[in-house]
């Protein structure tokens, strides 16, 4: 089947400007040629610590950022190649639930008008049909009546959010981008948002990119997962076999990571030292191995590909890349 979403070679590269003048002295490598497949009525993962360029391939997508270089194809078409009028049309298909929903709504208009904005702009309802359609995107989301004439800061964490979803859907998208939308939440908040999300994905067919930094999150939600580090993604594969069967030196850490309560220390839990580099100057040969505790000669030299193993897992690792070509 053909991918709802099919991400081919992108780079988004920013100019570092320095000096009186801002001229561009050199370049921000956010992301470095990044292939992404993500299937209709799927949620795919985009994981990875913070910098690592998730976001920014997120924003590429939904062209937000206009590319560097790349092809994103959306339903069979290269929607690069689309004029601003064109654009505007498929941006009803389109939609993001950003990371901070206090920063992501109007703080001037009530609940009501921020939902009913989408349908301002991408339907032609009449008046008394966007008024039912936004309330019955708000009680979908487990909003009150009440709630419809109140402004954000009248409003939880949670319930902010839950507008910012409904404001999201109301344009009946087939694609959604979930940039981390539940880390500025309480825990327990974060779970009720996250099962809302599992429900509506399920029951409206929605193909989501969920992007995050914790992996319990992306152990919840997504079928399929994405690693990435410093623009670069070093691994892909299935939920269940990423977290069963991790390649990748960086994905074992992330994995590592993740809190056992109750269990005590894990004292087998490597140790991963240093910060992402910086994508104005990224290391030669794979981006990971100042920090990799299983780095080789090759790693400092030679940029590892991306090769695919049985069962539709890919791996970016000179440790990996020679028994895989056998």
């Amino acid at each position: 089947m053909v991918p709802l979403v099919q991400v081919i070679g992108l780079k988004q590269y920013f100019p570092l400007q320095t000096g009186f003048f801002r001229r561009s002295s050199s370049w921000i490598r956010a992301v470095d040629g990044v292939d992404l497949e993500i299937p209709h009525n799927h949620v795919f993962g985009l994981v990875g610590e913070s910098g690592s360029g998730k976001t920014t391939v997120g924003r590429a997508i939904l062209r937000l950022y206009q590319p560097t270089a790349g092809q994103i194809i959306f339903k069979g078409q290269n929607i690069l190649q689309f004029s601003q009028h064109k654009m505007k049309k498929l941006r009803a298909k389109m939609q993001i639930i950003y990371q901070d929903p206090h920063a992501s709504l109007n703080p001037r208009m009530r609940v009501g008008s921020i939902i009913k904005r989408t349908l301002d702009i991408h339907t032609r309802y009449t008046a008394k049909e966007k008024q039912g359609r936004t309330l019955e995107l708000m009680q979908l989301m487990g909003l009150l009546p009440e709630h419809y004439n109140r402004f954000p800061h009248e409003l939880s964490g949670g319930q902010q959010q839950r507008v910012g979803i409904a404001r999201a859907l109301a344009a009946d998208p087939e694609f959604l981008v979930l940039d981390e939308p539940t880390s500025s939440l309480d825990v327990s908040v974060q779970a009720q948002i996250l099962n809302l999300l599992k429900k509506l994905q399920r029951e409206l067919h929605l193909g989501c990119f969920f992007i995050s930094h914790d992996m319990r999150v992306i152990n919840h939600i997504c079928n399929r997962i994405a690693v990435m580090y410093a623009g670069k993604i070093v691994e892909v594969a299935e939920r269940d076999t990423l977290f069963r069967a991790p390649k990748h030196p960086y994905t074992q850490v992330l994995i590592g990571s993740i809190p056992d309560i109750g269990k005590g220390p894990k004292s087998n839990r490597p140790a991963l030292q240093g910060d992402v580099p910086s994508p104005a100057s990224p290391p030669s040969g794979c981006r990971f191995h100042p920090r990799c505790p299983k780095r080789l000669k090759a790693c400092h030299r030679l940029e590892p590909p991306l090769v695919e193993f049985t069962g539709a897992h890919a791996c970016a690792c000179w440790l990996h890349a020679a028994s895989s070509s056998t």
